[in-house]
């Protein structure tokens, strides 16, 4: 929606960034400022080319906004300087960035201005990556400081061999993913199969033996970091918002090569859990890291801290609140994709687009309650009759889908890489009812994940549940869900904004049972659990009444 007073804003920003534009194109104020004799020293830890990044793709969306091209150019300028600086001619430095973003940007300028430079570039952050002699060692030789000091490995920055030969999620969560968005982009635009199955091979690590049940990724607080296959812990857990977002970025880039739920089901469950608990209700605190248990200890936690059981206002490094403000600006694109024969429909969310299908141009029309409701409406409107095909994602979660068209129920045999797809030649106002069971649902973890054995967790559709203090008392971890405990949908529309919870009867031990011992055999009679109730509610909402413990895996 045009707002004249936030482009005013934007503009008086643009005129600000132009005017401090160095006459060779530079375009970093704390290095032309603060630090004028240290350009390029330190790729590694410095963020010059992730600032530059980042500033390209904000260029790349005001064009693509407003159709003016004063940032563009700017940053073209910009991205012209670094070219002449950077890469594989013998005159030039063959250094890359210590926190990948620019690659992911660099692609998407060389789509909004066609230079093939821009492309060209991206590719050699990618290829350069990793290779002998590294970078990053000889770059602090040469500023005469020891490259081990603050040492946290290669791996941390993706950096230990070249991206050709990595198959695992290594390192610091966000490079890790941003790299690899990149990497699919470079792969995508140069039909590098080669890479693309690198790119493959490292998603797959991240999403099916280092992901937790939210979506988010990073299991190590210290360096925000991937650590080893299956290690999830629960109160330690990172999970930070940029790293789901950017996982959101990497399964979505997958899509557009290969429609494949598998990879629309991460990003699915990364956008409803894991990335938008990132953010209050009100959408004015943000959360940094996103634990999956919050203990009363971890209450006490300062303010500063990046994990902590409230949301804050802002944070020293600032990178999560703006993350979460572009996708969520940007949410549209992640819904639909087409092909010149079919139409793919990737999320379930009241609204509408249109989109051209070969030589068609096509209304496509959502209106659902989707995720608190199992039903989903959708109006194909096009100016005349036009066969293609439309393929529904079926979620993995998802048990017993049922379609009709215009009222008829239509079967669908098999789907295809987990879509379901109707090919018929569609009449302007063609309704397609979808019907997806999302009945709460008991998840058990791999027995290769340790912190989660013998625990259940609760979902319902793409929701994932937790407790809360304030539904069910201190000590959550004194809590367990009986096997044969029925579980109830209750919808609450003065809750939370209006969410589902799931309610069941549990059991609780008691602190009292104990008195002052810390130990007592199983046998004694005062031990034996107490009946309780507990209400779940979904985890992307937890903390916005107060602060308290809460818990998403449950003791079974």
């Amino acid at each position: 929606s045009p707002d004249a007073e936030l482009k005013r804003q934007v503009d008086e920003t643009i005129d600000l960034l132009g005017s401090s534009q160095q006459p060779d194109g530079y375009l970093n104020t704390h290095f032309t400022t603060v630090r004028p004799k240290e350009r390029w020293t330190n790729l590694r830890d410095a963020h010059e080319l992730y600032c530059a990044g980042h500033l390209i793709e904000a260029a790349v969306a005001y064009f693509q906004a407003t159709g003016e091209r004063k940032l563009l150019e700017i940053m073209c300028r910009y991205v012209d300087y670094i070219d002449s600086v950077l890469g594989d001619a013998p005159e030039k430095n063959r250094g890359y960035c210590g926190h990948p973003e620019i690659e992911l940007a660099l692609v998407r300028l060389y789509h909004a201005t066609g230079e093939q430079r821009y492309l060209n570039l991206a590719k050699f952050f990618i290829d350069e990556r990793g290779q002998e002699p590294n970078y990053f060692v000889a770059e602090a030789v040469a500023r005469g400081t020891d490259p081990k000091r603050n040492w946290v490995g290669l791996e941390y920055y993706q950096a230990h061999k070249p991206v050709r030969q990595q198959t695992d999620a290594e390192g610091h969560s966000v490079r890790q993913l941003y790299l690899l968005a990149g990497m699919i982009d470079v792969a995508a635009e140069t039909t590098d199969l080669e890479l693309l199955a690198a790119c493959k091979a490292v998603f797959h690590s991240a999403a099916n033996r280092r992901m937790y049940i939210t979506g988010g990724v990073g299991s190590e607080r210290r360096a925000e970091r991937f650590t080893f296959d299956y290690d999830l812990p629960n109160e330690t857990a990172y999970a930070e918002t940029c790293a789901a977002i950017s996982l959101v970025f990497a399964a979505h880039r997958l899509l557009q090569i290969e429609p494949d739920r598998q990879y629309a089901d991460v990003m699915e469950r990364a956008l409803y859990n894991g990335v938008i608990s990132g953010v209050s209700l009100v959408g004015d605190r943000f959360f940094y890291g996103n634990p999956l248990t919050v203990h009363h200890e971890t209450l006490n936690q300062p303010p500063q801290s990046h994990v902590t059981a409230a949301r804050q206002e802002w944070f020293g490094c600032a990178c999560c609140p703006p993350n979460l403000a572009r996708l969520l600006g940007s949410l549209g694109q992640y819904v639909y994709s087409t092909a010149d024969d079919a139409l793919y429909v990737h999320l379930y969310t009241s609204g509408a687009a249109e989109l051209s299908i070969g030589e068609h141009r096509v209304r496509i029309a959502q209106k659902t309650n989707y995720p608190w409701d199992e039903k989903v409406k959708l109006t194909i409107t096009s100016e005349a009759p036009a066969e293609f095909s439309v393929a529904l994602r079926i979620p993995g979660w998802c048990d017993g889908a049922a379609i009709k068209v215009n009222g008829h129920k239509v079967r669908v045999k098999k789907l295809h890489r987990g879509y379901a797809i109707i090919t018929r030649t569609w009449s302007p106002g063609d309704r397609i009812t979808l019907k997806l069971p999302m009945p709460p649902t008991r998840v058990k973890t791999n027995p290769k994940s340790r912190n989660n054995i013998g625990k259940v967790a609760l979902t319902a559709g793409p929701i994932v549940y937790c407790l809360e203090q304030i539904d069910n008392g201190e000590n959550l971890a004194a809590i367990a869900l009986p096997r044969n405990a029925k579980l109830r949908v209750q919808h609450r529309r003065k809750l939370l904004g209006g969410v589902n919870v799931i309610r069941a009867k549990a059991k609780r031990i008691e602190q009292e049972d104990f008195g002052d011992d810390l130990y007592r055999p199983q046998k004694s009679r005062r031990q034996k659990p107490k009946r309780c109730n507990i209400t779940a509610v979904p985890y992307c909402v937890w903390g916005n009444r107060e602060v308290g413990e809460m818990r998403v895996w449950l003791n079974e």
